[in-house]
């Protein structure tokens, strides 16, 4: 492939970009048409009788063909380590987050009682994962939802490092790090998580995940009625709210009549006794921005990952030409 001016200009451009990486908090301003979701955790049961919670059951029939199909050919070692993340013989995994299941509900007994938890991206105000993606692909839009550009995306998992949950997933043997995964020491393929439906949000659609909750569980309209339902519910059962301040404030907000704080160490002792594979906790996390001054060495690379992620782009344009 020849690097020529677009390319160049393109590959500096995007350097120029990367380069400068926030080096102070920035503070969130969510505007009030944006959206918010409120989850109701005295609705839901978890589709008590049903082989799987319809919102789960939802999203991966109706998000599947955005989901990863990676030739055998490109499942290939993250150079030079030998292992690499490959979730395409366990699709039928639905108990965590994988690139091929964007939401799962976890259940914890707590005061007597089963608390099912809905988990899926929480679509942060300020999320890290933007703030400090090394490739510049993830982006959170004015209407709420966090998303990744999987076109180029090189799967460098910094997103799902300074997500205090762990959201996003990889997938290897796609994307355009394939094209130089032999000599990269970088990056691993592409990162997935949910994006809220953004699409179905354009056209004034409902999120498949809400559309489906039989138990009207899950809701989701613009941010302010949906903060201001979400007090008004903590009221009703002298309950708590969750998501409201937690890493930053997010777009999602869940409401309890048992306190977050029981339900995340009864969460935690689950993940002691072993009695699930993977625990995503209700925790109190510290905002990732905040420590950023620990991801300054980013800086010194970024010129780098940028003229790969050009050329990447660059290559796949001409070919889409040819």
């Amino acid at each position: 492939m020849k690097v020529n001016r677009r390319t160049f200009i393109t590959g500096g451009a995007a350097a120029g970009a990367l380069t400068f990486l926030p080096t102070v908090p920035v503070e969130a301003a969510p505007s009030d048409s944006s959206y918010a979701t409120l989850i109701d955790l005295g609705k839901c049961d978890g589709c008590a009788g049903q082989p799987a919670p319809l919102c789960a059951a939802s999203c991966r029939e109706g998000r599947k063909d955005s989901f990863p199909e990676p030739p055998k050919s490109q499942l290939r070692d993250y150079w030079p380590q030998k292992k690499h993340e490959d979730w395409s013989t366990k699709r039928h995994l639905h108990d965590r987050f994988t690139p091929y299941n964007w939401i799962f509900v976890q259940q914890v007994e707590v005061e007597g009682r089963t608390i099912s938890i809905p988990r899926r991206c929480m679509h942060c105000d300020n999320p890290p994962c933007t703030k400090l993606c090394p490739f510049g692909v993830n982006h959170k839009t004015a209407e709420g939802p966090v998303y990744i550009d999987e076109s180029l995306c090189f799967g460098g998992a910094k997103c799902r490092t300074v997500c205090p949950w762990s959201v996003p997933q990889r997938q290897a043997g796609v994307g355009i790090y394939t094209l130089w995964q032999k000599y990269l020491p970088v990056g691993g393929g592409v990162m997935f998580k949910c994006d809220l439906c953004r699409d179905r949000l354009k056209k004034d659609e409902t999120p498949l995940c809400i559309e489906a909750c039989p138990k009207n569980a899950m809701q989701i309209g613009k941010r302010q009625e949906m903060y201001t339902r979400a007090r008004e519910l903590r009221e009703k059962y002298d309950g708590d709210i969750y998501g409201m301040d937690e890493n930053g404030g997010t777009s999602t907000l869940y409401v309890s009549p048992v306190s977050f704080e029981k339900i995340d160490q009864a969460l935690a002792e689950q993940a002691q006794e072993g009695k699930r594979k993977k625990i995503v906790r209700m925790n109190k996390p510290e905002n990732m921005l905040d420590k950023q001054k620990s991801w300054a060495y980013l800086t010194m690379i970024s010129p780098l990952l940028g003229i790969a992620a050009a050329i990447g782009l660059s290559w796949k344009t001409e070919k889409e030409d040819e």
